[in-house]
């Protein structure tokens, strides 16, 4: 079994939810009580929410870099960053590292494509929303358009991500908010809504609507169980 490295704690409420997705996986293809094998290092959240405010990617890329290489000296054979909004940083920890890092906008981009979706509203921190290093690889490596909610609605679903979200509160009026929102994105051509904050997955879930859902972090935790069970070597691109 190939050892799954997890860079967590941003916030550490989603990163939960990325072991138990991967342990569930792995049992549900090996059976028994086989679990995943893997290493997690959980980074402090606050600083990097400071930095955010301030911009400073460059310091928050050293901090992911130097997690990321105790996370390879401990013995694992890919990395995954549990959280959308830092994947800004991905191609510079990746650079710093010779394991393969497993992306998160690759593997939903993945998804997409294999449903056959062509356009795909985004949901996630305003960084992720209104920058391009997440919405421009969906558009030239999958070939989606990629629609953002307008300024008012990114401005309360950034609010709720982190004064809620990432404290662990789940609000019934906070996901009737994210529901308006999302149904406005199928409105304007939508075929499918991204959860593109490893958080939103606690707030909105596919019953909740019946626009079609993608979970980031299931699916890039599912990712993990498929590079865990098997033998092929993947690419670090």
């Amino acid at each position: 079994m190939n050892k799954i490295g997890l860079l967590g704690g941003m916030s550490w409420e989603s990163t939960q939810s990325y072991y138990r997705i991967i342990n569930q996986g792995v049992n549900a293809k090996l059976g028994g009580l086989h679990s995943a094998e893997m290493v997690l290092y959980s980074i402090d959240f606050a600083p990097i929410e400071q930095l955010q405010k301030l911009g400073d990617w460059d310091a928050m890329a050293k901090i992911l870099i130097n997690a990321a290489q105790s996370i390879e000296k401990a013995g694992a054979d890919a990395l995954l960053i549990c959280t959308n909004t830092m994947h800004k940083v991905a191609d510079q920890v990746a650079a710093e590292i010779d394991i393969p890092l497993l992306h998160i906008a690759d593997a939903t981009g993945e998804v997409l494509q294999q449903q056959g979706i062509h356009t795909v509203g985004l949901l996630g921190t305003a960084f992720t929303m209104e920058q391009e290093f997440y919405r421009e690889r969906l558009q030239q490596k999958f070939g989606l358009e990629v629609l953002v909610p307008d300024t008012e609605a990114r401005q309360t679903v950034h609010r709720i991500i982190y004064d809620e979200l990432c404290a662990g509160k789940i609000l019934s009026e906070s996901k009737a908010a994210y529901l308006d929102i999302i149904h406005d994105l199928a409105q304007r051509g939508a075929q499918a809504v991204i959860l593109g904050c490893t958080e939103i997955g606690l707030l909105v879930q596919q019953q909740d609507t019946e626009v079609k859902l993608l979970d980031t972090t299931a699916i890039h935790a599912e990712k993990a169980v498929a590079f865990a069970v098997t033998e092929s070597p993947v690419n670090n691109d």
